[in-house]
């Protein structure tokens, strides 16, 4: 089980913490480092407190200043951007080796179904919002994440998307347009199996959330599943045949393949 945590990265704390250390001993005052910088008091402040990340060009200063020969500058590969969120390793590390993965999404599209613009755009949204660097590594990453769809033919995706997915506006009406043709490009892939459950049609549990399912070449079987601040990596044998059950409901409520595809096309016609 994974959960999200609130506090900064632990390597932030702790250069943050080393620049303070450093400039103390060297006798340099907060304002004569932020004013060499060119940074602003507070700003520096932040840094070196950990609530913000410390920049390649603040290492360079107070190490200059300081007379760190070095040390301090040796900290920037540690500071580097995040690829992926800590709260969702656990879960891609599963579904990297998976050789089935099943999905259900009702307000947004799977990750490994994004256009890049898309990806961005909602990437943009979350709060607390990550600088432009973390943001384009992070675009970036989702976008090698979906090479496993032709990469590994073998592996099999079963999708299923509430039709609200389709039609929340994330990032406006070209993006989104982007978006649907990309869906019905990504449902003609043999691996792949896509199904739109339309707002007119029930199934249990619908609205309860995104639902992932994944299996193993151990045969082992994995369920994941957020919320607003839990995102969670259920192993329980018990918890994840009842989710399997759940989807297994979702699914048969869905409109099939080639129903889907013409929703799509439908949709998209409308934007």
């Amino acid at each position: 089980m994974s959960t999200e945590s609130s506090q900064p990265p632990m390597a932030w704390r702790y250069c943050g913490n080393q620049i303070k250390l450093w400039r103390t001993q060297a006798g340099v005052s907060r304002e004569e480092l932020a004013r060499e910088a060119n940074y602003g008091y507070e700003s520096l402040k932040s840094m070196e407190q950990g609530r913000r990340r410390p920049s390649l060009r603040l290492l360079q200063i107070a190490d200059e200043m300081c007379g760190a020969n070095g040390l301090l500058l040796a900290a920037r590969d540690y500071l580097q951007p995040e690829r992926v969120p800590s709260h969702v390793r656990e879960f891609l590390a599963v579904e990297t080796e998976a050789i089935a993965v099943s999905s259900y999404e009702p307000l947004l599209i799977p990750g490994l179904l994004q256009t890049e613009d898309y990806a961005r755009a909602l990437m943009r949204g979350h709060w607390p919002p990550a600088d432009d660097e973390t943001l384009e590594e992070r675009v970036s990453t989702r976008l090698r994440r979906q090479e496993r769809l032709t990469r590994k033919p073998t592996a099999l995706f079963t999708y299923v998307i509430y039709e609200a997915a389709l039609r929340t506006g994330v990032g406006g009406r070209t993006v989104m347009k982007a978006q649907l043709s990309r869906l019905l490009d990504a449902g003609k892939l043999r691996n792949v199996s896509l199904q739109v459950l339309p707002f007119d049609r029930y199934a249990p549990t619908h609205l309860d959330g995104p639902l992932t399912l994944l299996e193993t070449p151990q045969h082992q079987h994995y369920a994941y599943i957020e919320g607003h601040n839990t995102r969670v990596l259920h192993t329980d044998a018990d918890t994840v045949s009842d989710l399997i059950k759940s989807h297994s409901m979702i699914c048969r409520q869905a409109l099939s393949n080639e129903e889907s595809a013409e929703f799509l096309g439908k949709v998209a016609a409308e934007l």
